[in-house]
């Protein structure tokens, strides 16, 4: 069965640097999975994250998304993903409709499928209320609904998410979460990084810690807990990669 992601031998050392941030990576990420992807400040995951959805360069190694080298086949990928950026990535100005028409357009959608796909995302989110009003307008929870929206457009097979609920209150949080659990029972998969560790814990099946540009573990949640005999995420980070400040 092809990997949903496919990492290999990945170095990466941002330019001017002398210092590698990805260190001869190698990662799997299995079709399905709900993939999470944790480490302390300046291990690499968002500099993962960023050059598995295209956004960063590479010249040394491979990343294949659904048996696709990324380098070598930009326009179809673009199609096999959905990105929710830690940052908004939408037109503040513009409305929830108007974003995910011109979202919805820029990944090969038809009017009609826009028009569909606007309307349930926005009963869905519960956006439907300020479907016409400006993004600039709305609360911290709501911009990351509107995030989550783009994202999904165009149904993706695979999400990649980078603190999707960073600053939103716990019912919105709660929501976002249940929400991503049901596109995962539909056969999307969920590739996430965040520092909410019991979110993470309620949300993630398989768990990756990286630290120094180099991947430390990778298994099972259950399994880890299990072999380093902790009893949740929180306990199993710090048990792996110190309590010690990181810059």
């Amino acid at each position: 069965m092809t990997d949903a992601v496919s990492i290999q031998n990945l170095d990466f050392t941002y330019k001017g640097s002398a210092q590698k941030l990805i260190n001869n990576l190698s990662l799997n990420i299995q079709k399905g999975d709900r993939f999470g992807i944790f480490g302390p400040n300046g291990a690499g995951k968002t500099t993962l994250m960023s050059l598995m959805t295209g956004l960063l360069p590479y010249s040394s190694g491979s990343i294949q998304l659904l048996g696709n080298e990324i380098k070598t086949n930009r326009n179809k990928i673009k199609t096999l993903f959905g990105f929710v950026p830690q940052d908004f990535s939408f037109y503040h100005e513009l409305s929830p409709a108007e974003n995910m028409e011109f979202f919805g357009a820029w990944a090969g959608l038809h009017k009609k499928q826009i028009k569909e796909r606007t309307g349930e995302l926005l009963n869905i989110l519960s956006l439907t209320h300020v479907r016409d009003t400006p993004v600039k307008n709305f609360s911290g929870g709501m911009k990351r609904r509107v995030n989550l929206a783009i994202a999904v457009m165009h149904e993706p097979e695979i999400l990649f998410l980078d603190e999707p609920t960073v600053g939103v209150d716990v019912q919105t949080r709660y929501a976002i979460i249940d929400y991503l659990k049901s596109l995962n029972e539909k056969g999307t998969t969920l590739v996430y990084t965040s520092h909410h560790l019991k979110e993470a814990e309620d949300l993630c099946n398989t768990v990756a810690m990286i630290d120094e540009g180099n991947i430390i573990v990778h298994d099972s949640l259950e399994n880890l807990l299990k072999d380093h005999r902790q009893d949740g995420l929180e306990g199993l980070f710090l048990n792996l990669t110190g309590k010690a400040y990181r810059d």
